[in-house]
């Protein structure tokens, strides 16, 4: 069966259902190569995951660093609470500098030239923006799951797209690459 994009392995909390899927992928390696399979169970799969684009912004002014500056302790208490695992570390910036990357962020939607000593030579700036708006995601969506734990999947979605300063930065990136025919990653940060 297809599972929603971002829930590869079922629905969150759902260990023991994790677990067969697992199990299930794990087997594939004995089977001779090339292989494709059906997962034989269905899933309670969560509702389709808002989408950016269909959500209306309440459109507060807040500068999306200091919103990450205000989500910080909520995540990092999400840190301790969760043994250190987080879904954090795709670009490769620690969170404590998240808000230089948030101005790189800004700087690149408005069109300007700015470089950015901390992104790897050798990743595209497209790459490099897909990943850094899968951490700032990320990290939004972990501070308010420790601030609001009774969220989730849609609600969740809902909030950070209609609510968020760095969402509506988000979507701005997101524009910019596509002005620039970077769709695939364009399509990835604000689908």
């Amino acid at each position: 069966m297809p599972f929603p994009y971002g829930y590869a392995l079922g629905k969150p909390d759902d260990a023991e259902f994790q677990h067969r899927v697992l199990a299930a992928a794990l087997e594939l390696f004995a089977s001779p190569a090339p292989v494709l399979a059906e997962f034989p169970e269905s899933a309670d799969a969560p509702a389709q995951l808002v989408q950016a684009s269909a959500v209306v912004s309440v459109g507060s002014e807040i500068d999306p660093a200091n919103e990450l500056t205000a989500m910080r302790g909520y995540y990092e208490r999400w840190l301790a609470e969760h043994d250190g695992r987080t879904a954090v570390g795709n670009c490769g910036i620690p969170q404590r500098r998240f808000r230089g990357l948030v101005r790189f962020l800004e700087a690149y939607a408005s069109g300007a030239v700015m470089d950015y000593p901390e992104k790897p030579p050798d990743t595209p700036v497209a790459l490099f923006l897909r990943h850094a708006a899968d951490d700032l995601k990320a990290f939004m969506l972990e501070a308010r799951m420790q601030q609001h734990p009774q969220d989730r999947d849609n609600a969740l979605h809902e909030w950070f797209w209609s609510q968020t300063a760095i969402a509506r930065l988000l979507v701005r990136v997101a524009k910019r690459l596509r002005d620039e025919g970077e769709e695939k990653a364009a399509f990835g940060i604000a689908r």
